[in-house]
């Protein structure tokens, strides 16, 4: 396992965001972004979630709701790879994947584009 601190972590996954094209940094709405050190117990090796109500399922009723969730998690990924580039990619695939969901994008249709 790679060793890495919380602080050069979190800053990975500033980066990743920022990476993000800006037409699509526009959509994305209501969603707060969040570095945890371990995943839940129930799925240890769970590098990352996204919680919340996707785009292409809000409605006209959707509002005055908490924001939804990124959360990544920095001990899995950390456990995956060898190198610090390993994880500059990783977290990269990560908050992709997971701002993917936050577009209503499934795991199937990721694993097509290559994410997954």
């Amino acid at each position: 396992m790679i060793e890495m601190s919380r602080a050069d972590f979190e800053l990975l996954v500033s980066e990743a965001l920022d990476q993000v094209p800006t037409e699509l940094a526009a959509l994305i709405d209501n969603v707060a972004v969040f570095v945890e050190d371990d995943a839940p117990s129930s799925d240890p090796d769970l590098l990352g979630i996204y919680e919340g109500i996707p785009l292409t399922e809000r409605g006209h009723y959707y509002g005055g709701v908490l924001p939804d969730r990124i959360t990544v998690y920095r001990n899995p990924t950390l456990r995956i790879c060898e190198t610090v580039e390993d994880v500059v990619e990783e977290v990269h695939i990560t908050v992709v994947h997971e701002i993917a969901h936050h577009f209503g994008i499934d795991d199937a249709r990721l694993h097509q584009l290559g994410y997954g």
